[in-house]
């Protein structure tokens, strides 16, 4: 059992025939001590008591005491279609029994019938200029730094809009991008970044309701492009889907007001789908597909590759020419055995149905999301699409006060149970319930009985 389990388990968690292997490594209070010791305070880990993972089997983790969880955060959104799939890891197997390494100035398949994959999955091209050319970089950070670069080079402009409450990453200029007092550190104003504000209708930040409000959000990008950038833009970047944001999803209408004044002002659309790419979100294969818009460019990563070190940027011809102007190297951005886990990770999701799976279950979970929130006052907002679902948890649903210390009370109780969620949200009060788009409705139904015990249970105490 964890070592800090404080409640009895009341639902069994669903049947599994794996077995994991008995560990056999140092103890959970040595690596803390070792990590202590020698690994950097900034690198955080969750709970009061950091759990240790040392097995993972599709949608299921094990603990070094042989303890299981469902894994409802899929490693932060990184393991796309379950740990350790077999056939993947059959493939990187034989990969690295070949060749485990060889940089980009060298030919090899992988890179090539990857970029061919990855190009048959964009969106269909109505103007003439598909987006096919792919970037490989090693994370979803350094996507987002070539795509802002590649904007620059393109248009000649500096200015790049993000929107407040998104996450672009850790490296300098998306954590620039990332407008959150609480994430990463402080923007670096001489990178010429801005800020405009997310479809974030459940806390409006002028008061108005949907649809009378006109989308005014979405129009206050006109004024930061006007009153910041005198008038000129190398490109605006945003999630479709805000993911550490809190599962913030927008009205319909809204990106399109927004790419159509970027357009207008000379600038280019980026869609980072690092978090809602690869058919997390059920009927389509990227979120930015909801809004009937066509991005310039899509950078994407984690669910790429299944819990592999890779990224991409994708975009058009005549923008991707633009890398070529000067040297821009990297060496591991394209490696044979990234390439190879990003491939499989595309079959497996083409064989198996895994995007179908996600829109069937996230459904079912969406539903039974809604059913808690009317039983529970904790809950003051349901949103998402397929497994990318957030529940903001609040004090008060008049004022919408945040309720997040219970937000961490609950990730608590949920792992003594064997559930294994996230949080985020501007105020770090919002359940992000992310898993591996394996899960069957067993597990669904396991997540739900436990959400439904825990959220009563703080509730009570509070």
């Amino acid at each position: 059992m964890s070592t800090t389990q404080s409640q009895p388990k009341t639902v069994s968690l669903p049947v599994c025939d794996h077995k994991p292997t008995p560990y056999t490594g140092p103890t959970r209070d040595e690596v803390i001590a070792l990590r202590t010791q020698y690994v950097s305070p900034g690198v955080l880990t969750y709970y009061k008591s950091p759990m240790m993972i040392v097995e993972g089997k599709m949608q299921y983790v094990w603990d070094e005491k042989g303890t299981r969880y469902l894994d409802a955060f899929a490693g932060i959104v990184t393991v796309s279609v379950g740990h350790c799939h077999p056939k993947i890891i059959e493939k990187i197997k034989t990969q690295s029994e070949t060749l485990q390494h060889t940089t980009t100035i060298y030919l090899h398949p992988a890179i090539a019938q990857f970029a061919e994959k990855l190009a048959s999955k964009m969106p269909d091209d109505p103007d003439g200029s598909p987006l096919d050319k792919s970037y490989f970089t090693n994370s979803g950070s350094e996507a987002n730094e070539i795509a802002i670069l590649s904007c620059r080079e393109h248009t000649g402009n500096m200015p790049v809009i993000a929107q407040r409450n998104g996450y672009h990453g850790g490296t300098s200029v998306p954590m620039s991008l990332t407008a959150h007092g609480n994430w990463k550190f402080k923007s670096n104003s001489s990178l010429d970044v801005h800020h405009t504000h997310p479809g974030y209708c459940y806390r409006c930040p002028y008061g108005l309701e949907y649809p009378s409000c006109d989308l005014k959000c979405a129009h206050d990008i006109k004024n930061v492009i006007q009153y910041q950038t005198a008038g000129e833009i190398a490109c605006f970047i945003g999630e479709p889907i805000q993911g550490v944001g809190g599962t913030v999803v927008p009205p319909k209408d809204f990106f399109k007001i927004v790419y159509d004044i970027v357009r207008q002002h000379g600038g280019l659309c980026i869609a980072d789908e690092v978090q809602g790419g690869f058919g997390r979100t059920g009927k389509h294969f990227w979120s930015h597909e909801y809004f009937d818009v066509k991005p310039d460019m899509i950078t994407m990563a984690k669910g790429i590759g299944n819990g592999s070190p890779l990224g991409a940027m994708t975009t058009t011809e005549a923008i991707a020419q633009n890398m070529a102007n000067k040297i821009h190297f990297n060496t591991y951005g394209g490696n044979p055995v990234s390439m190879t886990q990003g491939l499989a990770t595309l079959e497996v999701i083409e064989e198996e149905g895994i995007q179908q799976n996600a829109d069937k279950i996230g459904s079912y979970i969406k539903q039974g999301l809604e059913a808690l929130q009317d039983k529970h006052d904790l809950i003051g907002d349901v949103r998402g699409m397929g497994l990318m679902l957030g529940a903001e948890l609040v004090t008060d649903r008049k004022s919408k006060t945040p309720a997040t210390a219970q937000a961490a009370d609950v990730m608590e109780g949920c792992r003594d149970r064997g559930l294994i969620i996230g949080k985020g949200g501007l105020f770090g009060n919002t359940l992000r319930i992310k898993p591996p788009m394996c899960i069957n409705q067993d597990d669904a139904d396991f997540m739900l009985t436990v959400l439904d015990e825990v959220l009563g249970d703080v509730a009570a105490k509070n």
